[in-house]
């Protein structure tokens, strides 16, 4: 519906172009979501961050479905905030040095990703809503509420055994 050049002139174009924006965002998380899950200490928080990988992938297939259903032009935007994210928690992880600390860097960075994107989704639910677009819309609050499941998860995780692991890591002695 809106190329890449096209100028936003309606409350549609604006939902079409955040779409391909954020489900550019999404495939950009789902190839840093896999090494980082490699990268965790926390057999727990390996599990969340899998079942979030999960969620991504059928999420992205979601989108595609509804660029198709609503005739909407190619994914080729990329998303400079989650680029923004992902350039941080790389440094960041690169920088810490205790698996433990590594592991409430990784899941404090992936719950900004997080709260970027229930943003993001409610947005676009709210946007399709007052475009009487029923089915886009509940496809959006889903995402906005799956993201809201597992930031409580993160944040469970991160108050009763990341944090507090990362609060006082095991320093071996040379």
């Amino acid at each position: 519906m809106i190329n890449d050049n096209q100028p936003i002139t309606a409350l549609r174009h604006l939902l079409d172009y955040d779409a391909r924006k954020f489900t550019s965002a999404e495939m950009q998380l789902k190839n840093s979501l896999t090494g980082w899950i490699d990268k965790t200490g926390s057999l727990k928080l390996k599990l969340v961050l899998q079942k979030y990988l999960d969620f991504v992938r059928q999420h992205i297939e979601k989108m595609e479905s509804f660029f198709e259903e609503e005739s909407i032009s190619s994914l080729s935007l990329t998303n400079r905030i989650m680029q923004a994210f992902i350039e941080e928690a790389e440094e960041k992880l690169t920088n810490c040095t205790d698996v433990e600390v590594k592991d409430a860097c990784l899941l404090a960075c992936i719950q900004a990703i997080n709260h970027f994107k229930i943003s993001t989704y409610g947005t676009a639910a709210a946007f399709a809503n007052a475009l009487g677009m029923e089915k886009q819309a509940a496809i959006f609050h889903e995402a906005e509420v799956k993201e809201k499941q597992i930031d409580d998860r993160l944040s469970q995780l991160a108050e009763h055994e990341i944090n507090l692991r990362a609060k006082m890591p095991v320093v071996l002695e040379r």
